[in-house]
């Protein structure tokens, strides 16, 4: 199988740890992408390139770049899949293929015309990409030389999908646009990753399948309940039009496109079922990577009302999640392993003021920060 993603030093040496063979090459140029791939061989090519920026994509010229890999790079992919002898080709594509705007009380399947004209030139741009690259595999499926799926797929939020929004939650710089009633189709990270399993081993060639929560989520529930989970203040509204003014593709994103799609055909044909309903996962999302602490019986005094505040408020975003905490207290500077994360340290800042459980390893790799009377309490 070949995987097709951005590329990073970090990416390449974790699949080379997990036993896959990076091959780096740029997807944009058909024949450096052809040589690279000179005399390998793969059963299925998943593609599910992007290039957005790290802030996310605010301009329409922001999305450029991913609509080009879309079109020309699903082209070249697919160039790239006859030299290795593939037999299916999978690609991301996404829910707003259906049309942004706001869609009501309609509930979207894959019945739905996809990527129909767009209202403006900025917007025809990107439906066009989307049309692209699904008429691309799918006229190959009809050709009969591979099988062709697409999964479109909701709005990614977890670990490493939504770590700037967290950021900008945890330093109160992330505004709510408008009312913030406006309805997305969300999917955690975890679940879509799975799906892509399920699609490789179960899906149909020359079909489309929504990825999907069961429940969709209005901006404004997102946003509290994951602020929330990671211990920050709700996000301040603002109106909507200073939003389409600084930043239009975001404003018509997040404010004027409210879509619900449902996932019926994923969960028959592809046997995949989501986690947990959206408002859990959204606050696992935050809590399972959050360093979790809590008071075990091993004598130690329990920790200060403040800090019971702020332990209270996080283990109601956890769920069912127990905290942990080290068996024996830390030095700074001092590595723990524990819970799958196999290297956390913990740090005090320099106005001993503030306590912070950082793990690495973890994709999103989130801080947990905690009164400095937690560390007086139980670490040295």
């Amino acid at each position: 199988m070949l995987l097709v993603s951005h590329w990073s030093p970090e990416k390449s040496s974790r699949l080379a740890t997990l036993g896959a063979q990076p091959i780096i090459a740029d997807v944009m140029d058909c024949d450096g992408l052809l040589r690279a791939v000179e005399g390998r061989q793969a059963d299925a090519i998943m593609h599910v390139l992007t290039a957005l920026p790290k802030s996310g994509p605010l301009h329409h010229r922001d999305m450029y770049p991913t609509d080009a890999l879309r079109d020309v790079g699903t082209a070249n992919l697919l160039a790239a899949a006859r030299k290795v002898g593939a037999r299916k080709i999978l690609v991301e594509s996404m829910h707003l293929g259906y049309g942004y705007g706001d869609w009501g009380k309609i509930v979207l399947t894959e019945k739905q015309p996809f990527a129909p004209p767009g209202r403006t030139r900025a917007l025809e741009r990107h439906l066009a990409a989307f049309r692209s690259m699904e008429q691309q595999i799918f006229e190959a499926t009809r050709a009969g030389w591979i099988e062709g799926i697409s999964l479109r797929f909701g709005a990614f939020y977890g670990p490493g999908a939504t770590d700037q929004i967290v950021k900008q939650l945890q330093d109160q710089r992330m505004p709510l646009p408008g009312d913030g009633h406006a309805i997305m189709s969300w999917i955690y990270i975890e679940d879509a990753a799975a799906t892509l399993v399920s699609a490789l081993e179960r899906g149909k060639a020359g079909e489309a399948y929504n990825i999907v929560d069961d429940e969709p989520v209005t901006l404004r529930d997102f946003l509290t309940v994951l602020a929330q989970a990671v211990g920050a203040r709700a996000p301040r509204s603002i109106p909507g039009f200073l939003l389409r003014l600084a930043a239009p593709y975001a404003y018509t994103f997040l404010c004027a496109t409210s879509l619900r799609a449902s996932n019926a055909k994923a969960r028959q044909e592809l046997g995949w079922t989501p986690g947990v309903p959206a408002r859990q996962h959204i606050a696992k999302a935050s809590g399972r990577l959050l360093r979790r602490w809590r008071v075990d019986a091993s004598g130690r005094e329990p920790p200060s009302k403040p800090t019971q505040r702020i332990l209270g408020l996080l283990n109601k975003g956890a769920g069912d999640e127990s905290f942990l905490a080290p068996e024996a207290p830390l030095q700074s500077g001092e590595r723990w392993e524990a819970d799958g994360v196999r290297h956390a340290r913990l740090v005090v800042t320099p106005n001993r003021n503030i306590l912070m459980m950082k793990g690495y390893g973890v994709p999103a790799r989130y801080l947990l920060f905690c009164y400095y009377s937690y560390a007086a309490d139980h670490c040295d």
